[in-house]
């Protein structure tokens, strides 16, 4: 069973599969679905066994309150069927689609709203027995009047002798043609003031939505009305299925109620319009949300030969034990906790995703366009700097802005540059591309950051900048490093290529110094689909000279003023980048969940955690690190429990081979640090059981 999320480019596929299925109509094919795409986020999600296209289900999703519901824009949104689903095929479907909304959305719960046996092509509720294995518990009932074509009830003398007198005050039948508008918009009128007047509600469309949805679907969508000459006295809309005419927004006038206008109307929709279909439905009150029977519409609906049938609406709690309960026999595999699991990741994201680089794919137009520049625009407000540069890299970005500070400056080459010992050695490569001395300093074994006191030890004349790094997501201590830098004449830049996000006070990680380089590899906690990076500042002179650099040192097409090179983000990254932000603090706040879970829930004294600073805005825990004298045999134990750890990092700068220049130097923290640091999983998309068999895997470790 392969579950796929759906995205625009299947709409023929599922379309296609709607009009073959056991239950499907018009009302679940993408055009009408997609209409109420600017209320709900689609979730919706195609079923295939061995390949072939078996179900779908239309869904929507609630992230605040992690809750999945099947199609919110209909009274129903099941699960949709092929002809030849069989029960077990069923429980085996809904299984799955369970547990992907466990896995990649974290879904805490669904509400689920069976399509009623009318709109099958045969009368069973496959779903039904599915959700009771689930536990599922009925959570609203609302009751509809329907008619059975082939066996109707007898119709009421009462309603006879009201089309009887409707016809003797000369009220007639009329239907609304294609595209007119005005008799559409004098019916929405009569409605408005009907459902105001009695049941002190507005009609769910309004006139516009209305008259977007019968221009989209003139032969599905058609208003009748009864007129007294020629003003409306009554009327309903009625939605054409398969064999289900539905009906809809019902009202009557004064003078339609009087004369028996709605008896007159139904007489002809039944017994002449739509005696060829196998059943007339029409519809449920909608008064306090559809959760009140309103008895006295439902008796004087059945008193057209009507019989009662339930919309009911279902919650489910999901839970994976429960889940895995559904098919008898059957207990889902504890997988494998991923360090990353970037496919899920980045689902979570579509169709958005999807549809951005779809966008750029169309434009025609790949590189420095309307996407980089409005990414730009986008992230430097959200960071609170004046200009955001795009490039190539994180490492590109830092080398960016040494070498343009190195001319502005007027920096020699051996101009030194203090950095952390203890970072990835792409901070220290970015000084040396730069023609600039790097300078070790050791790092605080508390949080593993840039501390002053060791900046002091290693200052000399010839240092001209400090190069803090936010390492593994926490904001070094800005405050004492820019008072020592101003003390000192020094130019201060960040590195933040792991701390999108993070704060110290009200200013965002990038906004701490001078200039920040900030990285969005995949893996980030903003991470684009390839390799690209930025400069964020607000010097206007640096961010300049940083464009130019960046490209070709050029400001004019074929006009190098500086020895510039080659380093852009392109158009696709930058949409991708576009569409992950605004989620960005979101996914933070998720990592610091999972993070303080960590800290309260890990209990072995073989293992050091890190510590949640006061303000947990600080942190945004790229990476969870925790040191062990026992690296080894631990990570080889979380392996063994399906757990996936890496560690950041194993070999420190100055004893690598590619930096000879550094060796020798006495760092005795830093190597303590490399020596025995373990990362654990950590993403926005792990679930609260993944987090919990970490901890209980962690706390089962003993070195004997």
């Amino acid at each position: 069973m392969k579950i796929v999320q759906y995205t625009p480019q299947m709409a023929n596929e599922w379309n296609g599969f709607v009009r073959e299925s056991k239950n499907g109509t018009f009302l679940f094919e993408r055009g009408f679905m997609d209409y109420h795409a600017d209320r709900f986020e689609d979730c919706s999600l195609m079923i295939y066994d061995d390949e072939e296209l078996v179900a779908l289900f239309p869904a929507n999703w609630v992230s605040s309150t992690q809750t999945v519901y099947s199609h919110q824009g209909l009274t129903y949104g099941g699960l949709v069927l092929s002809t030849g689903a069989t029960q077990q095929q069923v429980l085996v479907i809904v299984q799955e689609l369970l547990f992907w909304y466990v896995d990649y959305l974290q879904a805490k719960h669904m509400v689920y709203k069976p399509i009623p046996y009318i709109y099958s092509a045969c009368a069973s509720e496959e779903d039904l027995y599915a959700l009771f294995r689930a536990n599922a518990h009925l959570q609203t009932r609302c009751v509809s009047s329907v008619v059975t074509m082939s066996n109707p009830l007898q119709m009421r003398k009462l309603r006879l002798r009201g089309a009887k007198k409707a016809i003797d005050n000369d009220l007639y039948i009329d239907r609304m043609t294609d595209e007119d508008w005005d008799t559409l918009a004098a019916y929405w009128e009569l409605l408005t003031q009907v459902l105001e007047e009695n049941h002190s509600v507005k009609p769910v469309h309004t006139f516009e939505e209305m008259k977007l949805l019968m221009s989209r679907f003139p032969q599905q969508i058609k208003l009748f009305l009864v007129r007294s000459e020629r003003r409306i006295v009554a009327g309903c809309v009625v939605f054409i299925t398969r064999q289900v005419a539905h009906i809809q927004y019902i009202a009557s006038g004064e003078q339609g109620k009087e004369q028996g206008a709605l008896d007159l109307l139904f007489r002809h929709l039944i017994n002449e319009r739509f005696k060829s279909m196998a059943y007339l439905d029409f519809g449920v009150s909608t008064e306090h949300g559809g959760n009140y029977l309103n008895e006295g519409l439902i008796f004087q609906k059945e008193g057209f030969g009507a019989r009662s049938v339930c919309y009911d609406s279902y919650e489910l709690d999901l839970s994976p034990e429960i889940i895995g309960q559904l098919v008898p026999q059957t207990v889902r595999a504890q997988e494998r906790v991923k360090f990353l699991d970037l496919k899920r990741l980045n689902a979570s994201f579509e169709p958005l995703l999807t549809e951005a680089v779809e966008g750029v794919v169309r434009s025609g137009w790949y590189l420095q366009g309307t996407y980089v520049s409005g990414f730009e625009a986008h992230f430097a407000d959200y960071i609170g700097a004046k200009h955001c540069v795009l490039c190539g890299n994180g490492l590109e970005a830092l080398t960016l802005i040494l070498r343009s500070l190195k001319r502005l400056n007027w920096w020699s080459d051996d101009s030194e540059v203090i950095v952390p010992a203890n970072t990835f050695i792409a901070t220290i490569l970015a000084v040396k591309e730069a023609g600039l001395t790097p300078v070790l300093c050791e790092p605080s074994l508390k949080d593993y950051l840039m501390d002053v006191k060791a900046v002091e030890r290693v200052r000399t004349q010839r240092t001209v900048a400090l190069l803090p790094v936010h390492l593994y997501g926490r904001v070094c201590n800005m405050t004492a490093l820019n008072a020592f830098a101003d003390e000192h004449h020094l130019v201060v830049v960040e590195d933040a290529a792991q701390a999108h996000g993070a704060m110290l006070g009200d200013r965002h990680a990038g906004h701490l110094g001078h200039a920040a380089a900030f990285s969005f590899y995949p893996a980030k906690n903003l991470g684009a689909l390839g390799d690209a990076g930025c400069v964020t500042t607000d010097d206007d002179t640096l961010a300049e000279t940083i464009r130019m650099m960046a490209n070709y040192g050029s400001k004019e097409k074929y006009v190098n003023e500086l020895p510039g090179m080659n380093s852009r983000t392109d158009e696709i990254q930058a949409a991708v980048l576009d569409v992950k932000l605004p989620r960005l603090d979101a996914d933070n706040a998720r990592r610091r969940w999972i993070a303080r879970r960590y800290i309260e829930g890990i209990q072995n004294p073989l293992v050091v955690l890190p510590s949640m600073p006061r303000d947990e805005r600080e942190h945004v825990f790229y990476v969870f690190a925790i040191r062990t004298g026992y690296r080894d045999q631990l990570m080889s134990w979380l392996k063994g429990q399906g757990i996936d750890t890496i560690i950041h990092y194993p070999i420190p700068p100055h004893r690598q081979q590619a930096l000879t220049e550094l060796a020798g130097q006495s760092l005795p923290v830093t190597e303590q640090i490399h020596r025995e640091v373990l990362s654990l999983p950590i993403s926005p998309v792990m679930t609260d059981e993944e987090v919990e068999q970490v901890v209980k895997a962690v706390n089962g470790f003993n070195a004997e």
